[in-house]
C-alpha cells in the first residue's frame, strides 16, 4: 500500500516538473517567435490596403527617420494589420505588426523612437 502511494507521489512529481519546463520553452519560444516585431499604433485602416503594410513601413520610417535609413538596411520579413477587417464601432485602428530580420534593428527604430514625436501625413502615431 505505502509503495503505491509513493510511486503515485513520483509520478506526480516528474509530471509538474515535466509541465514546468514545458511551459518554460513555451515562453522562450514565443519570446523568440515576436522579439522582432514592431507595431505601429495609429494609421487609419484601409491604407496599408492601397500599398502594403511593409512599404507603409519604410515610408514611415524615411519621413521620420531619414539619417536612421541610410546607416542601416532595414529588411521587414513580413508585415501585417490583424485582423485584416475593418470594424466600424472600433474607436482606434488596429495595429501594424512589422517583422524585421535583426533584433538590432527593433532596438535601434525604438530608441530613436522615445526621443520624438513621429507623424504619418500629419498624423501622430507610435511605435512599440
Amino acid at each position: 500500500m505505502e509503495d503505491g502511494n509513493i510511486e503515485l507521489l513520483q509520478a506526480e512529481e516528474e509530471r509538474e516538473a515535466r509541465l514546468k519546463r514545458n511551459e518554460e520553452t513555451l515562453r522562450e519560444l514565443s519570446d523568440t517567435i515576436r522579439r522582432c516585431n514592431v507595431r505601429i499604433i495609429g494609421i487609419p485602416e484601409g491604407e496599408e490596403k492601397e500599398k502594403g503594410a511593409e512599404s507603409l513601413f519604410k515610408e514611415i520610417m524615411a519621413e521620420n527617420f531619414p539619417n536612421l535609413v541610410r546607416e542601416m538596411d532595414l529588411q521587414v520579413t513580413e508585415a501585417n494589420r490583424s485582423p485584416n477587417f475593418i470594424n466600424a464601432r472600433r474607436p482606434t485602428p488596429w495595429p501594424i505588426a512589422v517583422k524585421l530580420a535583426k533584433v538590432n534593428d527593433k532596438e535601434k527604430i525604438l530608441r530613436t523612437a522615445r526621443q520624438k514625436k513621429l507623424t504619418y501625413k500629419g498624423t501622430p502615431i507610435r511605435l512599440s
